[in-house]
């Protein structure tokens, strides 16, 4: 998570700046109190922040007084108090948050109501709050509980304490069954969720009950138990304590998974045989075993979950069994058939059998598409960008942004980045944003680049669904900077700008919250380290979030590992996130394999996701910075098998 924005610039001195200025220590006596309220509020210290809270009378932020006065009093606030909030910040953040925690309490302390009336102002998305709905109207909707609360059961995460009287009463209308029981059981364990598991499996009755005990000699070496067999395979229980065996041992070896039990497979029902095949072949695609097709092929048709079924495909990309992947792809459910990842490689599948002119149809649907895979797609019809790329700008009117910049909500947001609390900051934006027209977005996007805030330009113009700014999408700030950068260190500098665009949206003080810092994101460790390499005797940890400093580093952190991973930029992508040694243990055993398929079939989905992204920007950043064209294609390549010159990574080198 992001925790810090650099404070935005003032573009202009007018003569409202020059009175304002005059106010100047009134204002950050009152910011100061603004903070020490919110050092009270962190602290649950009531008393002190009612003690702030006069002075802070007509502060910007007084909204946000308000709402953390009425949180840590919420078990006791007056109803009508707690509505005269509501409608006096409708629409606003702190009365969506506020709503959400008067219903839990109102639910909590079993006020129905209350809560009938409140809830039904502004439903939350919120399960906790849901299961308090669903209490409340069991009596008297019972059909519509039964159903809405039924989906809620079947996940492998824990749910609030609310729900619990509501799944009781599924359970006691036999809308839930012990069946239902054990396929939570599965999912828990799906998800590594053990202590909820086994919890679920002790709970079972009779046969299909699993003891503590022999959970524990499972899971004190899960490979020697699913070796040696030893379950009671004629009941429930002992079937399903074979079957969680069989997770524990795939998530960290499918090979020996699969070895396992194969010998044991026929001792089970059709059904368990088939669920445990798809889960020893998902964890071995997931390990890029060159066997997981044909495992997932024991297991029957392509079936099982959307993940199961995804790296189904993804398993047969790999080894490019084109069929194989048509049918996990047609396996899917429609809603992700239509995903663009999914129709480029339906595509590129069909395509593979020789059918050129569905694929080019399935090519060509992808042309509003600017990102990854619209980008393959039109280099797979031989265009060089998709026509949204092409189109014409809109540009606002500079009154417009005026107006905009002139809203009560947008001070707001301001104040709150000034004041470095960017997690409300955010959410205010989301507001100002949400279903808005493209007009509005752009002119919201207009108004944060003018004042430096890139990355809520960025977001804004992202948004827009038929009127377009490629110049905001694909700001290119600190032009001076990138560019000595990628001189002085031999990197693309369009590459350096899809990089910095995907870490930090231009934030130049942002800090992550694992204490990678600036532009580039660059940890303190490897700050040192580069100094070291560039013998830059003047580093100091305080400057690393300097612009000239950060892009100069991670320029020469990029090209470092750059230069060892042959210079293939997936790699080196794959690399700068996830670590070489990870970029290089994902790299084909014996034959090259292409660029896009292995970028596809990276295991973390925040790395393959950012793989994507950052090559993505890097292609399109060319464009912005008049390189000549490179495609996507071309920047991809062919990964080369470990043995290649990358296989002897730097010793030391972070």
């Amino acid at each position: 998570m992001l925790l810090r924005l650099a404070r935005p610039a003032l573009v202009r001195v007018t003569a409202a700046a020059l009175a304002l200025a005059c106010a100047l220590p009134a204002l950050a006596q009152s910011d100061a109190d603004l903070l020490r309220a919110k050092d009270a509020f962190d602290r649950g210290d009531r008393r002190r922040l009612d003690l702030l809270a006069p002075a802070l009378k007509g502060h910007v932020l007084e909204a946000y007084v308000g709402f953390w006065q009425m949180k840590l009093g919420i078990d006791t606030a007056d109803a009508a108090d707690v509505r005269r909030f509501l409608a006096r910040e409708a629409g606003s953040p702190v009365a969506d948050r506020l709503r959400v925690e008067w219903e839990k309490s109102l639910g909590r302390r079993g006020l129905w109501s209350d809560f009938a009336q409140d809830y039904a102002a502004t439903p939350a998305d919120d399960l906790e709050v849901s299961c308090y709905a669903w209490q409340q109207r069991r009596a008297t909707e019972p059909d519509a509980v039964r159903s809405a609360a039924r989906a809620a059961w079947f996940t492998g995460q824990a749910t609030p304490d609310a729900c619990e009287p509501v799944f009781a009463w599924l359970f006691a209308q036999r809308a839930l069954d012990d069946a239902d029981r054990r396929a939570r059981m599965r999912l828990a364990s799906e998800v590594n969720n053990v202590t909820l598991a086994e919890a679920l499996g002790t709970e079972l009755p009779g046969a299909a009950r699993i003891t503590a005990r022999e959970y524990r000699n499972v899971d004190r070496d899960p490979a020697r138990a699913l070796a040696k067999g030893t379950f009671a395979w004629k009941t429930p229980g002992g079937r399903d304590l074979a079957l969680y065996a069989v997770e524990r041992v795939a998530r960290k070896d499918a090979g020996a998974a699969h070895a396992s039990w194969a010998r044991w497979r026929d001792r089970v029902t059709p059904e368990e045989r088939a669920y445990a095949d798809r889960r020893i072949a998902y964890h071995g695609a997931r390990q890029l075993d060159l066997s997981a097709l044909d495992w997932y092929r024991e297991s029957g048709p392509a079936a099982g979950s959307v993940e199961e079924i995804a790296w189904r495909a993804r398993a047969a990309l790999r080894v490019k069994a084109w069929s194989d992947v048509e049918a996990a792809i047609a396996a899917l459910p429609a809603t992700e058939q239509q995903e663009s990842a999914w129709r480029y490689w339906k595509g590129r599948a069909l395509a593979g059998q020789g059918q050129a002119a569905a694929a080019q149809a399935l090519f060509a649907s992808l042309d509003s598409d600017l990102g990854f895979y619209g980008l393959l797609a039109a280099e797979a019809r031989g265009v060089a960008l998709p026509t949204m790329a092409l189109a014409a700008q809109f540009t606002p009117a500079a009154a417009e942004v005026a107006v905009f910049g002139g809203r009560a909500d947008v001070q707001r947001m301001r104040k709150l980045l000034e004041l470095d609390m960017r997690p409300e900051a955010l959410r205010e934006w989301a507001y100002l944003v949400r279903n808005q027209s493209d007009e509005a977005l752009l002119v919201a996007a207009a108004y944060a680049r003018d004042v430096g805030l890139y990355d809520r330009a960025i977001n804004a113009a992202e948004r827009t669904a038929a009127r377009h700014d490629f110049a905001l999408r694909y700001l290119a700030p600190f032009r001076a900077e990138f560019a000595a950068a990628a001189r002085d260190q031999g990197v693309d500098e369009a590459l350096l700008y899809g990089i910095a665009r995907q870490e930090s949206r231009f934030v130049p003080d942002i800090v992550s919250s694992a204490g990678a810092v600036g532009l580039m994101q660059l940890m303190p460790a490897t700050a040192r380290w580069v100094a070291g390499k560039l013998a830059r005797t003047d580093f100091k940890p305080a400057t690393i979030a300097s612009v000239q400093l950060n892009t100069q580093f991670g320029a020469y952190y990029f090209r470092f590992w750059h230069d060892r991973f042959e210079q293939r930029p997936a790699l080196t992508a794959a690399a700068y996130n996830a670590g070489p040694g990870r970029a290089q243990s994902w790299r084909p055993l014996a034959v090259p394999l292409e660029g896009a398929i292995w970028v596809e079939t990276i295991p973390f989905n925040e790395t393959r996701d950012y793989v994507k992204k950052v090559l993505a920007n890097s292609v399109l950043y060319a464009r912005v910075l008049n390189q000549p064209h490179i495609s996507l294609t071309d920047r991809l390549g062919v990964v080369t098998p470990r043995g290649g010159t990358a296989s002897a990574l730097a010793v030391g080198a972070p």
